[in-house]
């Protein structure tokens, strides 16, 4: 927390005196203290084993639903002490600061969500057969205010002290991540139900750490596929010094497109790892194809038209790629059918493979090679434009130029040249289709 700005410190402070007030005043008054120490407990250990979600920079702590069973089992003063039990989490590195803000935000939530649930008609205490039905309504809205509250808590320290999150933030995801709180929250009714019977609502949170231990396998699992992938595109990179970071940024521009159209999000997903691989298989073309200055024979030439199906053949069996595939194999086609390698034209060529090819070959003419300089985004966008139902699609170009208007472009700095013995780049841009290859006659050898 060092070097906050003045206004996050403001902030904080603002979260912590008002906590400060609420714990104050619910010690004043006589406390259940069994209860209270078994919900601290079962708080502090949930909160000490957050779960991670597939979703970037999203954790979730699985400690709310008890602080919303607090909300119905001791009422909403007594629930903030439990809220602010989060302050000694056994997690270690976490500065006082976090830890006394975590705290005052729990405990903040707490105290709103159960005087939510009293203003709905809840009644606080054991539920038992007559009094759960009567439940469910106001601990609903308990939980959507617990979920609501906390969110914008957290959301406005991370705006506070990360200003680049304002222009990162995206809505599906902060949806997603609402959906999985309020899922959470609603293990807490059951923990409040199964309070009667001995050691019962202790067991009740079990599924929640069942569940941690998905979300971390998934997470795992989603970890290996990035670094699988990282390692292709390093290794296609390592081939060709002055297309570093071109993957990337076609995987970027790929994703841009599929959100503009209104792509479903495991689609969108797919089609950022077809972007990420889609010359994956350059690994199959000899470097001094690669790297040739002047003129290719036609050999050469056709080595270069099978790196798509070369690509093809060394990630089918990657099986979380799916429709990936089809824009790794196809992204060289053409609308007007002289494309390569299987002379595909309009609706017959897939989807992602259009969409792969506009974000390949905008990065193309923005970026510097070492025979030529790179080309203005004016200049890009106006080649984009009349190539349109020739090399492209033109809804996706339309869908592409929108995004790029919105979000803008990332241009790559100058790659400086390596250290050692540097071999010549080819004069032939086998990205770019709107600067043709040049074949010549057999006898032309580098």
């Amino acid at each position: 927390m060092r070097g906050l700005p003045l206004a996050a410190w403001a902030y904080v402070c603002g979260v912590i005196v008002s906590a400060g007030v609420i714990v104050a005043t619910a010690f004043s008054s006589s406390l259940p203290w069994l209860k209270l120490a078994v919900l601290a407990a079962l708080f502090v250990a949930c909160e000490s084993a957050p779960a991670l979600l597939n979703i970037q920079r999203a954790v979730v702590s699985l400690s709310f639903s008890v602080g919303l069973a607090s909300v119905v089992l001791v009422g909403p003063e007594v629930a903030a002490l439990v809220g602010a039990s989060a302050m000694i989490s056994l997690h270690r590195g976490i500065s006082p600061v976090k830890r006394l803000y975590n705290g005052a935000q729990h405990t903040l939530c707490c105290y709103l969500a159960g005087h939510v649930y009293q203003s709905f008609g809840g009644k606080v205490g054991l539920p038992d057969a007559t009094t759960f039905p009567s439940t469910i309504g106001p601990y609903i809205a308990a939980v959507v205010t617990y979920v609501t509250l906390n969110l914008v808590l957290m959301g406005c320290i991370l705006v506070l002290t990360q200003p680049a999150v304002r222009g990162d933030l995206r809505w599906r995801e902060v949806g997603q991540l609402t959906v999985s709180c309020l899922g959470f929250g609603m293990v807490g009714l059951l923990i409040a139900g199964l309070w009667r019977v001995p050691y019962s609502a202790v067991l009740a949170v079990l599924p929640l750490f069942i569940t941690r231990w998905a979300f971390a396998q998934t997470r795992a699992q989603q970890q290996a596929y990035e670094a699988t992938i990282a390692t292709l595109c390093q290794a296609v990179e390592t081939k060709d010094f002055y297309t570093r970071g071109h993957s990337e940024r076609v995987s970027r521009g790929s994703v841009m497109i599929a959100q503009e159209i209104g792509m479903r999000p495991e689609r969108v997903k797919a089609i950022r790892y077809a972007g990420m691989l889609h010359d994956v298989g350059k690994l199959g073309v000899p470097t001094k194809v690669l790297q040739k200055p002047g003129g290719l024979t036609e050999e050469e030439y056709a080595a270069i038209q099978l790196h798509p199906m070369r690509g093809l053949e060394i990630v089918r069996e990657i099986g979380f790629l799916d429709e990936a595939l089809n824009g790794i194999m196809h992204h060289h086609e053409r609308m007007d059918g002289r494309g390569y390698p299987m002379g595909l034209a309009g609706d017959e060529i897939p989807e992602f493979a259009r969409i792969i090819a506009v974000a390949d070959t905008f990065d193309c003419m923005t970026s510097d090679r070492s025979y030529r300089g790179r080309r203005t985004q004016e200049e890009a966008i106006a080649e984009l434009r009349q190539s349109c139902g020739t090399h492209f699609d033109p809804e996706v170009v339309e869908a592409f130029l929108r995004a790029l208007e919105r979000d803008g472009w990332v241009t790559p700095e100058r790659v400086p040249l390596p250290d050692g013995d540097v071999v010549e780049t080819t004069e032939q841009d086998h990205d770019d289709p709107t600067t043709p290859l040049k074949i010549v006659g057999d006898g032309a050898r580098p």
